[in-house]
């Protein structure tokens, strides 16, 4: 899950252009592309590596849930030093190698499956790497949004990124579950390589340049962290934001590395199938993204994070109810309708997290955020597996779901509940995080008696 005065609508000396829509533009309109191109290639890969597990080499529900986690420990591991060096780093250096790197790594499962010497083991290495130049990927492309199009229009950059993601959802899942029927899942994962080398190319067409960031003299890996943690433990709103997100993610995560493993095995049903059952995540999330601005203008911004969640989640329930036939698609709609919540939620919080962010600090604010609520991924997964190998993984999926229906709480016990306008931040300028930010209090005022800080967050 993921989560916004007139100083702060301004993007460093680049006047916006408000009335323009930012697909017009041609540096978002190439990160477009590129992120278009990074989401359609994760989707393969998210498919394809659990059934070359599954199917290749016979993996059991625990040995999925570590394949699953494998994807997600990147961000406990790289989470939080990520965003100081996306900081100190070009935004589009970071992202071309993050692309070049995983697609190298993927092309090494086909070489290994043809070559007879695929092992649990190698896919275990290859998810993690992956992972982690997925965390830089991510950190540095939502960074680079207020850089590209200015702060006024990150609800539209936001939803635009979010439409690239389910549609990502809706196409990457049944173009990958008949790549893997036609060609099997290892060399699906080919054309995984070859869109985020696509990706990368359109990262290379993005003009506006960026100056190489100034390194504060003196400054630390360890003492930057601690100012990017600090600035967003110390906001009581971007704490729930990350008690929701990381809640949902941990039981989400359970839930899908189940699911991977509960529709071949429990329902029989085939790869072709599954990515037609994906793609229902991609329509809903299509649909949440479209809807997006109106629901939250209709809600307003603090009740939209937490009602959106609150409404769409127990429909993952309908899945561990499902048996063959007809109410396997009735599972599947309960997916779509809650990716539908999920991802209105997303854009909501990640706008008003990139608003609220000094420039300096967008690096530490997304990772930090990352690092909390996509931190319980890994764990989740894990617990999938471990619940699904002593219960099976139906029972496993009733439990998951059960607990993401609780993930708005954090929310809806905060000073958000009711708050149909979110506080703005200044976009750049000396902010400190050490004093707690009180409820009632602006954050962008509090950010003007302050030294240094800074936060952001992702999906």
């Amino acid at each position: 899950m993921t989560s916004g005065g007139a100083a702060a609508n301004t993007d460093r000396g680049s006047p916006e252009k408000p009335s323009r829509g930012v697909l017009r533009e041609h540096d978002f309109r190439n990160l477009f592309y590129s992120t278009a191109l990074s989401r359609f290639g994760q989707e393969v890969s998210g498919l394809a590596l659990p059934l070359v597990a599954v199917l290749s080499l016979n993996a059991g529900e625990l040995e999925v849930g570590l394949l699953a986690a494998m994807s997600s420990v990147a961000f406990l591991l790289v989470g939080l030093p990520a965003g100081v060096w996306v900081d100190r780093l070009r935004y589009r250096h970071v992202l071309v190698l993050s692309d070049v790197i995983r697609a190298v790594v993927l092309l090494t499962i086909p070489l290994a499956w043809w070559l007879g010497a695929l092992s649990i083991w190698q896919l275990y290495a290859v998810a993690l790497v992956t992972g982690i130049f997925s965390v830089f990927f991510d950190v540095a492309y939502q960074s680079c949004l207020p850089h590209l199009i200015g702060r006024s229009r990150l609800v539209d950059g936001n939803a635009s990124l979010e439409t690239v993601r389910s549609v990502a959802q809706l196409g990457g899942p049944a173009v990958a579950g008949q790549l893997i029927a036609w060609l099997t899942a290892p060399i699906a994962l080919v054309l995984d390589a070859l869109a985020m080398g696509l990706s990368a190319l359109f990262v290379f067409r993005i003009r506006k340049s960026q100056a190489q960031p100034e390194r504060e003299p003196g400054s630390k890996l360890f003492a930057d962290v601690a100012e990017g943690l600090r600035f967003v433990l110390a906001n009581p709103l971007l704490r729930a934001i990350a008690g929701s997100s990381g809640l949902f993610n941990l039981a989400f995560s359970a839930y899908m590395a189940m699911l991977i493993f509960f529709l071949p095995r429990d329902l029989g049903l085939g790869s072709g199938q599954m990515g037609v059952v994906f793609s229902v995540l991609g329509i809903g999330g299509l649909l949440g993204a479209l809807a997006a601005k109106r629901i939250t203008a209709w809600l307003g911004e603090g009740p939209a994070i937490w009602i959106t969640v609150a409404a769409t989640a127990p429909f993952a329930l309908l899945w561990p109810a499902a048996t063959n036939g007809w109410l396997v698609w009735l599972g599947a709609a309960g997916l779509g309708v809650a990716s539908f919540g999920v991802v209105i939620y997303n854009i909501a919080q990640v706008s008003f997290r990139q608003r609220v962010t000094p420039d300096r600090l967008l690096g530490r604010m997304n990772a930090t955020m990352r690092f909390l609520v996509w931190g319980t991924q890994p764990v989740g997964a894990v617990l999938g597996g471990v619940l699904g190998q002593a219960y099976g993984a139906r029972a496993a999926l009733w439990i998951a779901g059960a607990l993401a229906c609780l993930a708005f709480l954090p929310v809806l016990l905060s000073p958000l509940r009711g708050m149909r306008h979110l506080p703005d931040g200044e976009p750049a300028g000396p902010v400190s995080a050490k004093e707690p930010v009180s409820p009632d209090e602006p954050v962008s005022s509090v950010n003007q008696s302050r030294t240094n800080g800074g936060t952001n967050a992702d999906e």
